[in-house]
C-alpha cells in the first residue's frame, strides 16, 4: 500500500497531522495525556480526533505549567486503549504529519505496545524537518516559525491547536514545493527526507 500511496498527488493523498501531550519526556517512563490528529485530503478535513487521556500516573506540576493539562481534567478520560483504534484507523492509507515527529511517534508506538496494538508502518513528513533543511528560521520551534510566517495561535502546547498550526506551517512549505515542480507523495519524500517509518 505504501507504494501507491506515493505515487498519489499531493491533492488526492490523506495527510493526517498529529500531535501528543505526555506526562514528560521519555516515551518509556512517561504517558500520553492528550492526542489530536486532523485528516486532510487537499482542503477537504475528512477526520478530527481530539482527546485527553487518562495517562494512568500523576502529571508534574512542571509539566501541567507547559500545556495546562492536569490531573483533575483527565481523571474520567479513556485510557490511551480506549482511544487507540479511532487513531489508528485515521492513520490508515495516509501520510503522517508530526512537528518533531521523533517525539510524537516514539509514545505513539510505546502507547500501542502497551495496548497490545501495532503502530502502522506510514510515510512520516516532519515540520521540523523540512524547515531544518529548506528555511533559515531563526528558530525551528513550532511557534517561532508560526510567528515568522504570521500565523497566530493562542493555544499553544495543546495538541489541537499545534496541529492546527503544524498544518498551515505544512501548507506553507507545500505551496513553496508546488512551485518548485513537486506534485506527488513520493516527490515531497525525496524533497523533504520523508520516510516509511
Amino acid at each position: 500500500m505504501l507504494e501507491e500511496i506515493e505515487k498519489l498527488t499531493l491533492e488526492e493523498a490523506v495527510f493526517t497531522f498529529i500531535d501528543v501531550e505526555t506526562t514528560g519526556l521519555s516515551p518509556r517512563a512517561a504517558r500520553v495525556c492528550e492526542v489530536a490528529a486532523i485528516s486532510f485530503r487537499g482542503a477537504d478535513r475528512v477526520g478530527t480526533l481530539a482527546e485527553l487521556i487518562n495517562p494512568g500516573m500523576p502529571i508534574p506540576a512542571e509539566v501541567s505549567r507547559i500545556h495546562g493539562i492536569t490531573d483533575s481534567m483527565v481523571k474520567d478520560s479513556p485510557g490511551f486503549g480506549g482511544v487507540a483504534p479511532r487513531l489508528l484507523a485515521m492513520l490508515e492509507n495516509s501520510v503522517l504529519v508530526a512537528h518533531n515527529a521523533e517525539f510524537d511517534l516514539g509514545f505513539l508506538r510505546a502507547e500501542c505496545e502497551r495496548v497490545g496494538l501495532r503502530f502502522p508502518k506510514l510515510f512520516v513528513v516532519d515540520t521540523l524537518a523540512i524547515a531544518r533543511k529548506n528555511w533559515k528560521f531563526r528558530s525551528n520551534r513550532l511557534g517561532n516559525i508560526a510567528a515568522e510566517l504570521n500565523f497566530s495561535n493562542e493555544n499553544w502546547h495543546r495538541a489541537l491547536s499545534d496541529v492546527e498550526m503544524t498544518r498551515k506551517i505544512f501548507g506553507h512549505f507545500i505551496s513553496a514545493f508546488k512551485s518548485g515542480g513537486i506534485s506527488t507523495v513520493g516527490g515531497l519524500l525525496e524533497k523533504c527526507g520523508g520516510a516509511a517509518r
